[in-house]
This record gives structure tokens, C-alpha cells and sequence, in this order.
């Protein structure tokens, strides 16, 4: 993109006086114009009288002959030496290269802007988002609004940066007839050009007399309300992010063998004093039985993503590539898929956003279930790997269950023998369970916006921000996820065209119960219960 020169908005001030031959006033030389066309001004040409012009970031006037006063007039007519067109000339470049560093005499209605300001705000400008065309606003109010659909009184900016026109007045029946009806009338009268959003109008007095909030009227175009479509670095990165999270899932595998790894390999991984790394190659052996743990990880996260498309298909709603990010203690934190179009409501934003974590939750507990069944079995004990009791200390609600499965005796030990499924289960659970709490552009910030609005989930995400640090939820993970929001998801989803129409009961208590077993999963058990409970080895005082 080219950049202009900030000569190119400076704010010349001119001002010409008519004046006796050789007058000088205030140390500056004026100049008398005379044309055989009458007295027009040079810059202008038109006659001094009639030219003057206000603009908003321009306080310049043409004080030409006749502009000013009759004394000014009287000496014009007596005056005996004029200046020809050429030395005008000559004298208008003068004036103009050094009115910039002089400051003006002449008088101002309106306030007086620096040359930096001038060029500060053209340059928002021209870089901001465009805004709304005035003639088409007027069009909208004569075309749409009215006594039988809203009837306007106000307008006030709308949009993150104010490019589009909220319209505040009166509704004049069902919100959602008449949502509909202008949004009809908005295609037949400008087409595709602007998108009209139903939100809760700001600061209201009081809700409506129909029953809910008073709902209000934005107005943005298209290419600044829509999302842009995906970029090639997005597939690249897309792409690349993939296959580390592919990296992070074998990697996983490998550790969960961690019993059998070769004693120069464990040291490495678990002493901090150790500094040479080992032979990797060591490692090789060991790839193959960690590819079903891998695959179970993985097919997890792609079946949350399946869940999300299948849910956003029937809706028309277009959602962008999914980012994943890897991390090695989980697999994988889940990934970030953009919504590609404005959601048409907020029962949309729910059932989306419900969808992929509902998919991959029944997923991973049905892995879950099914590893800790074939772990029970003695016939299957080649196939189990061994690892740390405090594993299921990590989970209220998995650790309970794990302890009806398994039993006293199996749980009551330093080491318990589970198979693979039930630690791809527990990854796929947790990581699921992370990504539902709500708080920003999560899932479950996504639904907790979509079922009670943005002014709740401001009031969830500090409450969760705060035991995330406190790690009151996922024990040594909070810390690293809440880091993970705060950089990477922590706004909220941008607004539904019907921002305001209800979700319904069904969903509100769908995502009650979601929350609570959030809540159940990442909530880790402290050694005085799990002690009680049979979880672990029984410390001795």
C-alpha cells in the first residue's frame, strides 16, 4: 500500500485584503486584484461575496476583494497602482509556501486544527473501515422505518470504530416480524451492500412494553461486518500447526510407556540437572506402540471439529479452518476454528458451539469406559501400560469413576496398570472440558454469550480467570490454558444479526449441566479426599 505524504493535507490559511497602493499592514504586503471579468477571486473564481466554505477539518476562508469591509472597497476604487495576473501569481505562491509556518490572523468560527491533527485523522480516514453512505441512511429511514415497523427517533454510531448507524426508536410490533420484514426490504432497496443487525438498545431506560429489551437497528456494510475469506498463510499455518500437534499426540504415546523407556531417556526427561541430551533413536522401538494412544488423541479433536461443521452445515453457517495447538502433556489444547459468517442468531451461536464439545465428549468417554473395562480384565495385561496412581488425582469425576471400575485394591497402589484407551479418553475429556469453560471465544464462552448475552459472560470469564490462577481448575494445566485464552481467545464472538431473541429453556439447561460437569472433570482431588476415597496410597503420618 502506498503512503502519502502529509504535505498532502496541511491546512493553508488565505487571506487576501484589498488595500491602497503600497499599503502595508501588520508586516505583511497585500496584494490588489483587478479583472477584466470584475472582481473574482483568483483562487476560487467566483465572486468574493458568494464563495465561503466550511469544512470539518478546515477553518480556511477567502477574504478576496469584496470580502472585506467598505472602507477596504473605497480604497480599492481609489487606488492607482494594480498588480498584474502574473505577479499575483507570483505573490499567491509566496503566500502559500510560507502560511504554513506563519501562523493566521484571520478570524474562526469553528476549532483550529494542527497540521498534525489534520493529517493524523485524514489518515484514520483513509485506513479505517468504510463507513456508511449518508444518502443510503436517508434512503434506509424513508424506505424501511415507519409507524407499522420502527419508528426512528436517534442515530448513533455503531461498530467497533463507529462506521456503521445504530437507529434507536420505537418498535411497532413482533421483533422478530419485523427483523424480518427489513431485512427483506434492506436487499430489495440496496441489495447485497449492508447487513442490519436487531441488538439491545444501549442504556435503555426501561425493557419493552411488549415484554423483553428495547431493541435498536445497526446498520454496517457488508465487507466490514462479514469475516474475510481464508488466506493462503492461513492454510500454510493451518497446515504446520497439524503436524505438530500430530508430533505432540506420538510424543504422548511415547511417554505413557515411560516404565519401559531406557533409564538414560527417563533421566533426561525427569531430572532437571540432566544436561546431555540422550540418543534418540532410542526412542524408535517404542514409536510403534505409541501410534493407538496417538490415534486415540487425534481422533478426538477431529471428531470435536466434525461435531462443529455438522452442527454450523444446516445453518449456512461457514466456519474457517481449524488451528490446532499441541501440547505435550495433553496431546493437543484443542483447536481455534473461526465462525467465516455472521451468525443469524443466538440459538445458531449455541447449538454450534455446544456441538463439537458434545462430539467429542462422548467420544472420549466412550474410550474412557472401554479402557478402564478392558483394564479390569486379567486377559489383557500385555497391553496395559503403567502409570503414576496421582494420575486420577487429577479429576474428581474421573477418579471416582475409576475407582468403581478398577476397585480399592488396583487404585490403593504406587503404579496402576490401565490400557492406552483410558488415557486417550482422559486427554480427549480434559481437553474437552478446557475448552467449555466460559470465557472468551471458547465454546463455552461462545454458548454462555449465545444462551444470557455478553454482559454474563464478562462476569463467568473473571470468575473463571480467577480460579485458573488460583489453580482451582485443571491442577498444574490452569496456569499454561489460562495463558493460552488470554493470548489466543480472549475476546467474545462478535454479534448475531437477531441479537436478541431468546434461546430457549432446553438450552439454557443443556449448558447448566455442561458447565457443571466442567466444573466436575477440571476440579482435581485434594490428598484429604482422595485419601478417603481409596484414590492413591494412603500417606502416613
Amino acid at each position: 500500500m502506498g503512503t502519502l505524504p502529509s504535505s498532502s493535507f496541511v491546512n493553508l490559511n488565505f487571506r487576501f485584503r484589498l488595500l491602497s497602493s503600497g499599503g502595508i499592514s501588520g508586516g505583511r504586503s497585500s496584494i490588489s486584484l483587478r479583472r477584466a471579468s470584475g472582481n473574482l477571486c483568483f483562487l476560487c473564481k467566483q465572486r468574493p461575496e458568494v464563495w465561503r466554505t466550511r469544512r470539518r477539518f478546515s477553518t480556511s476562508r477567502c477574504y478576496s476583494i469584496g470580502g472585506g469591509d467598505g472602507d477596504d472597497e473605497k480604497s480599492s476604487s481609489s487606488s492607482s497602482a494594480n498588480v498584474s495576473t502574473d505577479e499575483a501569481e507570483r505573490s499567491e505562491r509566496s503566500q502559500t509556501s510560507v502560511s504554513s509556518s506563519r501562523p493566521s490572523r484571520m478570524p474562526s468560527d469553528g476549532p483550529v486544527y494542527s497540521s498534525f491533527q489534520v493529517d493524523s485523522i485524514k489518515l484514520m480516514e483513509l485506513l479505517g473501515p468504510e463507513k456508511v453512505d449518508p444518502s443510503d441512511v436517508k434512503l434506509i429511514k424513508d424506505k424501511l422505518f415507519g409507524y407499522s415497523t420502527f419508528w426512528v427517533t436517534k442515530e448513533e454510531p455503531f461498530g467497533d470504530l463507529g462506521e456503521g448507524v445504530l437507529f434507536l426508536g420505537n418498535l411497532r410490533g413482533k421483533r422478530e416480524e419485523v427483523f424480518a420484514k427489513l431485512q427483506h426490504q434492506l436487499h430489495e432497496v440496496t441489495g447485497d451492500k449492508y447487513n442490519l443487525f436487531m441488538v439491545e438498545e444501549p442504556n435503555s431506560e426501561g425493557p419493552d412494553p411488549r415484554g423483553g429489551p428495547r431493541v435498536s437497528f445497526g446498520l454496517l456494510r457488508k465487507e466490514v461486518s462479514e469475516p474475510g475469506p481464508t488466506t493462503l498463510w492461513q492454510y500454510v499455518i493451518s497446515l504446520l500447526l497439524f503436524v505438530f500437534t500430530v508430533g505432540s499426540c506420538v510424543e504422548l504415546g511415547i511417554a505413557s510407556q515411560i516404565t519401559s523407556l531406557p533409564p538414560e531417556v527417563v533421566k533426561y526427561f525427569t531430572d532437571p540437572n540432566a544436561v546431555e541430551p540422550p540418543d534418540m533413536q532410542l526412542l524408535l522401538p517404542f514409536v510403534e506402540s505409541a501410534l493407538p494412544l496417538a490415534y486415540g488423541v487425534l481422533g478426538v479433536q477431529l471428531f470435536h471439529e466434525v461435531g462443529h461443521y455438522l452442527a454450523a452445515f444446516p445453518k449456512k453457517v461457514k466456519l474457517g479452518l481449524p488451528f490446532f495447538i499441541p501440547n505435550i502433556t495433553l496431546g493437543s489444547f484443542g483447536a481455534i476454528t473461526q465462525f467465516k459468517s455472521i451468525l443469524p442468531d443466538r440459538k445458531t451461536m449455541v447449538d454450534i458451539s455446544l456441538a463439537g464439545p458434545l462430539a467429542g465428549a462422548v467420544l472420549s468417554f466412550s474410550m474412557f469406559c472401554v479402557g478402564l473395562a478392558l483394564s479390569s480384565n486379567p486377559a489383557g495385561l500385555g497391553d496395559l501400560v503403567q502409570v503414576p496412581c496421582t494420575l486420577f488425582q487429577g479429576s474428581l469425576l474421573l477418579g471416582l469413576v475409576s475407582r468403581g471400575v478398577l476397585g480399592y485394591t488396583a487404585m490403593h497402589a504406587a503404579n496402576v496398570s490401565i490400557h492406552p484407551l483410558v488415557i486417550a479418553g482422559w486427554c480427549g475429556l480434559t481437553t474437552t472440558a478446557f475448552n467449555m469453560l466460559p470465557v472468551g471465544c471458547l465454546d463455552g464462552g461462545r454458548a454462555i454469550q449465545g444462551a444470557y448475552g455478553k454482559n454474563a459472560l464478562f462476569g463467568f470469564g473473571l470468575t473463571t480467570y480467577a480460579m485458573l490462577g488460583l489453580g482451582v481448575l485443571g491442577g498444574p494445566l490452569s496456569l499454561p490454558w489460562g495463558l493460552y485464552v488470554l493470548i489466543c481467545q480472549r475476546a467474545p464472538e462478535k454479534p448475531c444479526l437477531n441479537d436478541v431473541s431468546e434461546v430457549g429453556t432446553w438450552r439454557r439447561t443443556a449448558l447448566t449441566i455442561a458447565v457443571f460437569l466442567v466444573i466436575m472433570i477440571l476440579l482435581p482431588l485434594w490428598d484429604e479426599l482422595a485419601e478417603e476415597l481409596g484414590i492413591g496410597l494412603v500417606t502416613s503420618l
